[in-house]
């Protein structure tokens, strides 16, 4: 018997492509038992595998659901207010920091400095005035020339500027939004109970450990972990998937049994290390096939024409190269690379899904659909690509599935651009 796992990577806004992979794959009866996720990959892979008593064929839709009333919003008001619904600041915490800081004595120590202030008038008549004709000779200065006096000699010397610029960046506040909230109508909505189910498929996603410095794994089943980099943490949780998605700057940092954690995939967004330490090697079956859904690459890292679209880049750049390199260099070590013992070697079979051009950043419907049909044609498409290859005369391995669509299946890789056109328009 095949024994399947899949891996969900990291790419926000672009959950929708996971969402239409789910669906072809389960409308070709394709099931696996091991489910390898970060970031957004996580939060669909376990919305997808909560439902039960649900036909495979239906957890795609209720997915899409979940997506749509509950993290998307609608395309009118993402016009004018383009934030998702659930990255909300924590103005409780926002608060209290501002409270700490204002009452702490520490925080009014160094706001006066004459020193500084004198300085900054000095360089500020050397700039502006030119040295000849006793300084009467105005300067003629770039725009950057301008900014950069605006910044150190304006800005950076006044001690009222000093106060709120440290108040915005030194009070403890360690992200613009935050969705670990355990207890909320929102995380409750995710049945976490039934994942332990055992009719239920292994399901694990990462965190990276900011206080051990090393990727942590939670799963619905225990782990055997023995590699030294990674650690097995415990149960998935609301706030373990919290903690798997928790992009610096973008989303708080997540406590857990006194450990603070931030997004795993800033590491590792495919997850291939561990699923042949867990699922492959002794006393472990095999694990035969590895599919690869990792929705972004860097063709869709873009020019941002607005700081939405910048913001966007920050996490679309490092989900599209980490996941691009994880691929890269599993396919070396596997092909090159001379395993230590023979329980180290790997011959199975990767099928990448690959989605042609741009995606959109947005958190809107519109972005959601057009992902969902996208997914759906690329998997499909790479389905096809795979039964070719199934029918072919068995060779060893490893077998590397879709690594050029339009060679592997050209017929499929053009209706996938199809389907690409068509959602642009």
């Amino acid at each position: 018997m095949v024994k399947r796992a899949i891996a969900l990577g990291g790419g926000g806004p672009a959950a929708g492509l996971h969402i239409g992979v789910l669906e072809a794959l389960a409308n070709a009866g394709i099931t696996f038992d091991v489910w390898a996720l970060s970031c957004i990959g996580a939060w669909v892979g376990i919305v997808y595998n909560q439902f039960d008593g649900v036909e495979n064929k239906d957890r795609a839709e209720k997915t899409y659901q979940f997506f749509k009333n509950g993290v998307f919003r609608d395309n009118e008001g993402y016009k004018r207010f383009p934030i998702n619904t659930v990255f909300g600041p924590d103005w409780e915490s926002i608060g209290q920091a501002v409270t700490n800081f204002a009452m702490d004595p520490k925080t009014y120590r160094d706001l006066w400095d004459p020193s500084s202030i004198m300085n900054a008038y000095r360089e500020s008549m050397s700039l502006w005035f030119g040295q000849q004709d006793c300084g009467k000779q105005f300067a003629n200065l770039d725009r950057g020339d301008v900014n950069r006096w605006i910044l150190n000699q304006v800005l950076a010397p006044n001690p009222f500027v000093r106060y709120f610029t440290s108040m915005m960046y030194l009070s403890h506040v360690t992200g613009l939004s935050r969705i670990n909230y355990p207890h909320s109508q929102f995380m409750k909505s995710i049945n976490f109970e039934a994942l332990k189910k055992t009719e239920k498929p292994f399901i694990f996603h990462n965190a990276w450990n900011l206080d051990e410095h090393k990727l942590a794994l939670f799963s619905n089943r225990p782990m055997t972990q023995r590699a030294e980099d990674k650690e097995y943490k415990g149960s998935i949780s609301a706030s373990s998937l919290c903690a798997c998605s928790a992009l610096p700057f973008v989303e708080e940092t997540v406590r857990i049994d006194g450990v603070t954690y931030c997004e795993g995939a800033l590491v590792d967004t495919v997850n291939f290390e561990s699923l042949l330490e867990e699922h492959h090697r002794p006393p472990h079956d095999p694990l035969h096939q590895i599919w690869v859904s990792r929705i972004v690459d860097a063709k869709q890292v873009r020019k941002p024409e607005n700081l939405h679209d910048a913001l966007a880049n920050l996490c679309q750049l490092f989900a599209a190269t980490v996941g691009e390199d994880d691929v890269k260099l599993f396919k070396y070590h596997v092909r090159y690379d001379k395993p230590k013992s023979e329980k180290d070697r790997w011959e199975g079979t990767i099928v990448e899904i690959r989605v042609p051009g741009h995606i959109s950043f947005k958190w809107n419907h519109s972005n959601l659909d057009m992902g969902r049909k996208l997914g759906k044609a690329a998997a499909e498409q790479a389905i096809k690509a795979y039964e070719d290859h199934e029918k072919r005369p068995a060779h060893d391995g490893p077998h590397f599935i879709n690594e050029d669509p339009a060679k592997d299946h050209p017929q499929g890789w053009q209706k996938v651009l199809d389907t690409y056109h068509d959602c642009r328009k």
